[in-house]
């Protein structure tokens, strides 16, 4: 497999890009606009082929590049049936299978941040979105946020998956690359060390998180797939 971790330090978003060997072909896990000219470079210079781009949920920080990279690469938009964009070309469900030359990838309804949240699982990772961070996961305050319901996802839908799976999240603002479900089983201050439910939706209604800074652009773009209808 040909896997690259793209980061964009204004949102301090991942975006990951995973290839198959044989046949060429790859997709784009959470593109970010911004960040185009770097990713069609990548693929010219790795010889790969665009097939998909998949969007963990719709996000509220940043505008996504699937609308842009389907304009100019032919690439088909995965999202989720309820993240509310209904622009996409794959409206997904839980347990869907997608395939990307040899490289099989399964969808995992995470909802709990958005309603619509989803994980990207392989055999040796999980791609988390904003559901999972690295010893912490995504606010719940907006957008269809439950902090029980994401508790639920995590425990779940993420905790049940074997210990050394490889974390990928959506966003990390401390410098972290990748973790474990083990680590963050055993390590995470919000839900690890045995966190009940009851736990958890307490220190996430304590929060006080600021009001997202792009998310009155961020969203209405997004549900068009990053391209605004006019």
């Amino acid at each position: 497999m040909i896997f690259r971790q793209l980061f964009e330090t204004e949102t301090s978003t991942y975006s990951y890009l995973l290839g198959c060997e044989r046949s060429r072909r790859a997709c784009l896990i959470d593109p970010v606009a911004s960040e185009l000219p770097i990713y069609i470079d990548l693929l010219q210079s790795l010889d790969l082929k665009l097939i998909y781009t998949l969007e963990t949920h719709v996000h509220a920080d940043h505008i996504t590049g699937a609308g842009l990279l389907r304009e100019k690469l032919g690439s088909k938009s995965v999202v989720h049936r309820d993240a509310g964009a209904l622009c996409a070309d794959l409206l997904v469900t839980d347990g869907v299978l997608l395939q990307v030359g040899d490289l099989d990838i399964q969808v995992r309804h995470t909802p709990g941040h958005t309603g619509g949240c989803v994980s990207y699982v392989m055999a040796d990772r999980v791609f988390t979105g904003d559901a999972l961070l690295i010893g912490g996961s995504g606010r719940t305050d907006f957008q269809q946020g439950d902090a029980g319901q994401l508790y639920d996802s995590i425990t779940g839908k993420l905790f049940t998956l074997p210990a050394d799976t490889l974390v990928y999240p959506g966003h990390d603002y401390q410098g972290n690359t990748v973790s474990t479900i083990k680590q963050e089983m055993a390590k995470n201050p919000r839900i690890g060390q045995g966190r009940t439910r009851a736990e958890f939706i307490a220190i996430m209604s304590e929060l006080k998180l600021a009001y997202p800074k792009f998310i009155d652009q961020a969203l209405p773009a997004n549900q068009s797939c990053g391209t605004l209808v006019e």
